[in-house]
């Protein structure tokens, strides 16, 4: 029964293949977006940014605030 299975699922083969290809896309980019280092570096890119004059702190702030929200979606992700 295996054989036959195998057969008649055979045309789906490309489309088992695009779709395990976007799961794992998928984790890969949750793994970026969550990356503990890369939020850390990204901070410390906001604050040389407001160091430097190029953004204000209102800015920086709200730019923290959703920095320090993606850290703590990927901890309860358990990323």
């Amino acid at each position: 029964m295996g054989l036959f299975t195998g057969l008649v699922t055979l045309p789906l083969a490309p489309v088992r293949g695009v779709v395990w290809l976007a799961e794992v896309l998928t984790e890969q980019a949750e793994q970026q977006l969550y990356d503990p280092g890369r939020i850390a570096a990204e901070m410390q890119e906001i604050a040389d940014q407001v160091a430097a004059g190029e953004i204000d702190d209102d800015e920086a702030a709200a730019r923290e605030e959703e920095l320090i929200a993606r850290l703590h979606e990927g901890h309860a992700r358990g990323l």
